[in-house]
């Protein structure tokens, strides 16, 4: 089965929608980074806000401050959390481990 053949105006529509997502989720990574936001709000934000919920876990965790890729797919291992999760599919206990390892 291949992929669906899309009118311009589908397809631009498409584009527009993906690039939207790409520049909420560079948002919350510079809120992040600057300490503008925190894990937990981040976390309760992606319940309701789809392009967060679509971010992967590694890339929310490496725009935190201090914490960059080695030291996220560490947090991760450690929190039995696959390197490819997204957000929304985070279950309650690696959900309580992550928060649980920056209440620290």
């Amino acid at each position: 089965m291949g992929l669906p053949e899309l009118t311009p105006a589908e397809r631009s529509a498409a584009a527009s929608a993906a690039l939207a997502a790409r520049r909420r989720r560079a948002e919350i990574k510079a809120a992040l980074a600057s300490g503008e936001l925190d894990l937990p709000a981040a976390l309760d934000l992606a319940g309701h806000d789809q392009a967060l919920a679509k971010m992967r876990v590694v890339d929310l965790l490496g725009a935190m401050p201090r914490i960059g890729p080695v030291r996220a797919s560490e947090i991760m291992e450690r929190n039995n959390v696959a390197a490819t999760r997204r957000i929304r599919g985070l279950g309650e206990r690696q959900r309580s481990a992550l928060l649980a390892e920056f209440d620290k």
